[in-house]
């Protein structure tokens, strides 16, 4: 407890030097003192965070969920702007002192230089108007500036994760697979995050995106929900829709078990996916399809068991695995798992984030191998606090196995 209270007044003392700093630099520094401008801007910066504390702990704290949608959007929203605020107005800050020497230099060469007094100067100095004026000029531009850039990337940002995914397509060669399963395609989605922004139109897209690849398979990987089934159910009824040869198969994310694994589980099986939780199933086209739980699942005695989902197979067949977290990749090289597929980082969602996103993950976004198991790593379809994306576009991806005997 005394290390959480310690984190937390840490997180907090952030907040609020972050907040102070962006009203310093676009509400105090670019408006009169007593103006309305000045008021409404200082209202904002007590009101947002409040907004956006309100908007992550609404859902844990079991507001109805009429009020975590009220919150939602400007609270989220104001996470991402005021990350993309204090970026730009960082990079102003650099900028800064060189608009105040072009300013200088721009009124010495048009005659309006500082006039020199003809007596000494009064004890207490007084402001230069002039010099006021170009202050005030340059903190208008670098704050206009920093606004702008910051409302026109979370704005692209967001038109991104509400236009909906795009198919990416990536062929992974595997030793194992048999001839007849060369050019299985797989439809691999993570990352939904259905909840108080994020509905029943967004699942739809989704369903018709992957149904019009006609794929073979369809592999959610986990964190499809952030809520309950109660205030979701309606939201993830269109992927009763999904369509494929072979059928739909679903394993637990981290934030299923932030909202009911159980129950979520139970309800997508009647939606007609086939959850994997530690099992597995021989695909016809001559593979084995495993699942594993969630990591998240141990703090409820669950999470995952790869000797129960993969143990006692025949390992001259290929596996492949589903698994939410890319960094049990390490259990899948000792189970001998051929391609694990996986999703958790969303390419880490807003830049910089994939920085910090590599620190915990050993791969963020795309392919790559690990021993004798190739691991690939999907940016995730939605997205989870900000409906923003910058950097990492959200993704469907069509798996296309190859056999080296084709």
């Amino acid at each position: 407890m005394g290390v959480f209270l310690l984190v937390l007044v840490v997180v907090l003392a952030l907040l609020g030097a972050v907040h102070w700093y962006v009203w310093r630099r676009l509400v105090r520094d670019v408006t009169v003192p007593g103006s309305l401008p000045r008021r409404a801007g200082t209202a904002a910066v007590v009101v947002l965070p409040l907004l956006s504390v309100a908007a992550l702990v609404s859902s844990r704290a079991g507001a109805p969920f009429a009020v975590q949608q009220a919150v939602a959007w400007p609270g989220f929203l104001w996470l991402a702007v005021l990350l993309y605020l204090v970026l730009a107005l960082l990079v102003g800050e650099a900028v800064r002192p060189l608009l105040r020497g072009w300013t200088r230099r721009r009124a010495a060469t048009t005659g309006s230089a500082e006039p020199v007094p003809a007596e000494p100067p009064p004890a207490e100095p007084v402001p230069d108007p002039l010099d006021v004026s170009r202050r005030l000029f340059v903190s208008r531009v670098v704050g206009g500036s920093a606004a702008a850039v910051a409302l026109g990337t979370v704005g692209y940002g967001t038109y991104g994760v509400l236009r909906g995914p795009r198919v990416k397509r990536v062929t992974v060669p595997l030793a194992k697979i048999p001839r007849a399963a060369h050019g299985y395609r797989i439809a691999v989605v993570s990352d939904i995050h259905l909840g108080p922004i994020l509905g029943r139109a967004h699942t739809q897209r989704i369903v018709d995106t992957i149904n019009a690849t006609q794929p073979d398979l369809i592999a959610v990987v986990g964190d499809l929900v952030d809520g309950t089934v109660e205030n979701l159910g309606p939201a993830a009824e269109p992927l009763a829709r999904l369509r494929a040869r072979h059928g739909s198969f679903f394993v637990t994310g981290n934030h299923e078990y932030f909202s009911g694994a159980d129950a979520w589980v139970d309800h997508v099986r009647e939606l007609g996916l086939r959850p994997l939780r530690n099992a597995r199933v021989e695909v016809p086209a001559g593979f084995d399809l495993a699942g594993v739980d969630d990591v998240a699942g141990e703090s409820e005695g669950q999470g995952p068991d790869f000797a129960r989902a993969l143990g006692d197979r025949d390992r001259a067949r290929a596996a492949v695995l589903l698994a939410h977290q890319p960094i049990v990749v390490h259990d899948a090289v000792r189970h001998g798992v051929d391609l694990q597929l996986s999703g958790h980082t969303h390419g880490g969602q807003l830049w910089p984030g994939n920085y910090l996103a590599e620190l915990a993950n050993p791969t963020v976004a795309g392919l790559e191998r690990y021993g004798d198991t190739q691991l690939y790593v999907s940016r995730g379809a939605g997205a989870w606090g900000p409906p923003v994306r910058v950097g990492a576009p959200s993704d469907i991806t069509i798996v296309e196995l190859a056999s080296k005997q084709a």
